[in-house]
């Protein structure tokens, strides 16, 4: 067998090799593509269907898209409630890294909803999962006109739900974008859009979960607390004869003038220039200031109210999937769900479907808006055209009820002789 034969299988087998060492300690918990089978694995509740307010999701990959084959399921019939939800093997982040990420498509004009998903502990109702259904995590986008453009992450402690404190803009652009979520077990977190991280920071300060371990003393400043920085020298002392320095001496360069007469102008005296010698009043030099001890701030203390949990980090064990949002204008695309221990892993789903359909997604709906902006302008013309047709039947209609009188020369005649 040629050389040449062999060789693409050992390439092969070798990034097999790297990829298994690389990921073999890792556990993907979910991962869900909404490929064949995925109605099997989620289920749509009737929540507010019978009030007429439920809406429904459709398998597609949207209006315009990187890769036609590669589908979600998107948010149908506007001013709706939608709620779809799916069992997952059950486990803890207890001691490991949780990585929650997922990716969503604005195709609408979404003016008011949301675009996040939600881990949910204990047992679900799937055919009644809805808004009121307890979560454990809540993370994702949340739009509302021109102002609130939030990115929640919202965790659950104790049966209480806790925000973050810190606000984090969402993307509002049309195009597919990945969320990342990530928390450690020193309750560190990152979140990440597009694999480019929008923030970092800790539980136990990002969030009013537990009371603050450091709070502010007493504002009052001690009276010893010397906070002059500079002090006069003490040893430093005034030259003699300094005082008698004046401020002011004769410019030694005037000359009496010419026409000066001492019988009317009197005695000539040159006039006064500050003096170069004179450095104004003597002050001791200044030295620093061997007692300095800063300027005063109110110093933090601990908190005697703050009692740390180790597992402040850890959630219930989770469950349950699920997508629960409201929103005016329907036309999400929900896609690549992904649950994982693993962040390099999960930044290697993002490079390989956004990273490498996001230049042809774009160019597919700059294409989209192109058609939409002609058809728009086309029905422009359209309404414009209807528009004039009926004005000129209108018009014309009129025209015919007011048939104008005709013209008398003699009327001119009558109104000369009546002004007469």
């Amino acid at each position: 067998m040629p050389a040449s034969w062999s060789q693409p299988p050992v390439k092969l087998l070798l990034v097999f090799l790297v990829l298994y060492f690389r990921y073999s300690d890792s556990e993907i918990i979910f991962e869900e593509r909404f490929e064949d089978g995925w109605q099997d694995r989620w289920v749509v509740s009737d929540w507010k269907r019978s009030e007429g307010k439920a809406g429904y999701f459709k398998h597609t990959a949207g209006k315009w898209s990187g890769d036609p084959d590669d589908k979600g399921i998107q948010t149908y019939k506007n001013a709706n409630h939608f709620a779809i939800s799916a069992k997952i093997p059950e486990f803890s982040n207890k001691n490991r890294t949780l990585v929650v990420q997922y990716s969503i498509k604005f195709e609408q004009d979404i003016e008011c909803g949301g675009g996040y998903i939600k881990l949910h502990s204990g047992y679900v109702n799937q055919k009644k999962y809805g808004g009121d259904t307890p979560y454990s995590l809540m993370f994702g986008p949340d739009i509302c006109g021109s102002q609130k453009k939030n990115l929640h992450v919202i965790v659950s402690y104790h049966g209480q739900n806790y925000p973050i404190k810190k606000d984090i803009q969402c993307e509002t652009d049309k195009l597919t974008h990945f969320y990342t979520f990530i928390l450690r077990p020193d309750a560190t977190y990152t979140v990440l859009v597009d694999n480019r991280e929008r923030e970092f920071g800790s539980l136990y300060t990002d969030w009013d979960i537990l009371p603050p371990q450091k709070i502010k003393g007493d504002s009052r400043k001690p009276a010893d607390w010397d906070d002059r920085e500079y002090i006069d020298d003490p040893n430093d002392v005034k030259p003699a004869r300094y005082d008698s320095i004046p401020a002011e001496i004769p410019d030694p360069k005037a000359k009496e003038p010419d026409d000066w007469d001492e019988d009317e102008d009197g005695l000539w005296k040159p006039p006064k220039i500050p003096n170069p010698a004179y450095k104004g009043p003597w002050k001791r030099k200044k030295i620093k200031n061997p007692n300095y001890k800063g300027k005063w701030k109110t110093p933090w203390i601990d908190n005697p109210e703050f009692e740390d949990d180790p597992d402040l980090y850890v959630l219930n064990p989770i469950k349950y999937i699920g997508i629960e949002v409201w929103q005016v204008k329907a036309g999400s695309v929900f896609d690549n769900i992904l649950i994982c221990d693993d962040p390099e892993y999960a930044r290697q789903v993002v490079e390989d479907i956004w990273g490498k359909n996001r230049e042809a997604e774009k160019e597919a709906f700059e294409e989209a808006e192109k058609v939409r902006r002609a058809r728009e302008e086309k029905e422009a013309e359209r309404t414009k055209e209807e528009s004039d047709r009926k004005k000129a039947a209108r018009d014309r209609r009129h025209g015919a009820r007011r048939r104008p009188r005709r013209h008398d020369p003699d009327d001119y005649w009558d109104d000369y002789h009546d002004e007469l």
